[in-house]
């Protein structure tokens, strides 16, 4: 593992965790310092420096075009979510979109059945991919790498996926999309969202669902994290809402930092990055994950816990190799 981001790893710090029902929160601080300055979507969006729209009149499933006419870089989250447009779409990796720059990004549909304009361009959504569709998109994305070089889903992965959730909600949306499950379940996540709260100055947090692991997000700078925490903690909570499992015990923080440590020895592969910076991408026997740095400074990172049935998808099969060539 590339020094810079084991470093990192090592110098998280958990505190005294948050719980709610069958989800507990360990807040993740650290003293490294958090690298170049940039704004969240939400707030580029906000300040009106950010426009996101298609790539052009017709569209492009796979890809979005993003206008940085501000001073300041734009992190976009992998897995993070815009509304609008033709359809609506998420990240399929982590990028620091450059300071005055034009950007086509790669992209994965979550609105399955709409390809017309609502708008002319996109709004946040509000919403983060929950942890268990981020690691089949991370997959197949992983996949295409190693075998094209591109940042490419499998969207039929994405779609199907995303099908799955809606039917373990028991929602239904007329066209497919990832939105409307979390907005059918907003009551449900409310009670979550007002459980957890921000710790300042807190950089990141990792999450037991169950009194099992599920994963952890990280970003360098707070005050990113702060904008970011009640998207996270919604998709963090979904996870919680559509696991069966429940624990009342006191969780346990052995557990969450034997999963750093495996974080720590997973095996790397190290892509340029569509923005500023390196995409690294990491899979272990239990966990994946990704990061992205930039001058030697970590900007996101990411780990989710996988079972040996989901480490079975891990490596794309033929087919799905040849997909990603055509």
């Amino acid at each position: 593992m590339d020094q810079v981001i084991k470093n990192y790893l090592s110098s998280l710090r958990l505190e005294e965790p948050q719980k709610f029902k069958n989800m507990a929160a360990f807040p993740i601080f650290t003293p490294l310092d958090g690298g170049p300055d940039y704004l969240t979507l939400k707030e580029a969006l906000e300040r009106a420096v950010l426009s996101v729209t298609e790539v052009s009149s017709g569209g492009s499933v796979p890809e979005l075009k993003v206008t940085n006419k501000g001073d300041t870089g734009v992190l976009l989250l992998d897995g993070e979510e815009v509304a609008g447009a033709k359809q609506n779409r998420v990240l399929n990796t982590t990028i620091l979109v450059k300071e005055k720059s034009e950007t086509v990004i790669p992209v994965s549909c979550t609105e399955q059945g709409r390809w017309s304009y609502v708008s002319s361009s996109f709004r946040d959504s509000d919403t983060v991919m929950s942890p268990k569709l981020r690691v089949e998109k991370a997959r197949t994305v992983a996949a295409s790498l190693q075998s094209t070089g591109e940042y490419r889903s499998d969207q039929g992965t994405v779609w199907r996926e995303i099908n799955k959730m809606a039917a373990k909600a028991e929602t239904v949306s007329q066209t497919g999309a990832m939105r409307d499950v979390f907005q059918a379940k907003m009551k449900e996540l409310d009670g979550y969202l007002k459980a957890f709260t921000y710790v300042s100055p807190q950089k990141g947090l990792l999450v037991l669902i169950g009194g099992e692991v599920l994963g952890f997000d990280f970003l360098s700078k707070e005050k990113a994290f702060e904008v970011l925490f009640p998207k996270l903690i919604k998709s963090y909570a979904m996870e919680a809402l559509l696991e069966a499992k429940s624990n009342g015990s006191q969780p346990e923080k052995s557990k969450a930092e034997a999963f750093l440590q495996e974080a720590a020895e997973c095996a790397e592969k190290k892509y340029e990055s569509v923005g500023r910076g390196w995409d690294f991408r990491y899979e272990g026997k239990t966990v994946v994950g990704s990061a992205l740095a930039v001058n030697d400074r970590v900007l996101h990172m990411a780990f989710f816990r996988v079972t040996e049935s989901d480490r079975t998808g891990e490596m794309a099969s033929t087919r799905q190799r040849r997909r990603f060539r055509l």
